[in-house]
């Protein structure tokens, strides 16, 4: 994994920043549904307060700042696997709308849809607010994704 020069060490710093940077531009957009349906109505937030519940043993009403630590490190972690990838596979040329929207949707694919139940007890597809946090997850993970596309492509093309 290590390239001349500590490429890989560069590109992980800076998939992690953009992973970072979009996670907090979707977290200032789910917030004012957050206050309007609670945590079970931002999936995400739902399911890192309840693993953050299950580490600490603690109400996951409680744990909103934990919760909150724990999905700015899935959005860095998850974009860090990004820039290397994207970069080590030479797609770095592509189109960063159609990277970044195949990320996004990817991610949710892989790890919100299968792990929400199991992790939360809530069944996204029998949600009790109906579809609009699937919807919302949908486009914020999209959202993710672009942003973190065009921040690698600017900062790794």
């Amino acid at each position: 994994m290590h390239k001349e020069g500590g490429e890989s060490i560069n590109e992980a710093v800076i998939g992690f920043m953009a992973g970072c940077i979009a996670t907090g531009v979707i977290s200032i957009i789910q917030y004012p549904f957050w206050r309007r349906w609670g945590m079970i109505g931002v999936l995400e937030w739902h399911e890192n307060q309840c693993l953050m519940s299950m580490l600490f043993k603690k109400n996951p009403e409680t744990l909103v700042k934990e919760g909150f630590m724990l999905h700015f490190l899935n959005g860095g972690l998850a974009a860090l696997f990004y820039a290397i990838i994207v970069k080590s596979l030479s797609l770095i040329s592509i189109d960063p709308n159609l990277l970044g929207i195949s990320f996004g949707l990817l991610l949710w694919i892989l790890t919100l849809a299968p792990i929400h139940k199991p992790i939360t007890g809530v069944n996204i597809t029998r949600h009790p607010l109906g579809y609009k946090p699937i919807l919302l997850s949908l486009v914020a993970h999209v959202v993710y994704g672009i942003i973190v596309a065009h921040i690698v492509v600017i900062w790794l093309g």
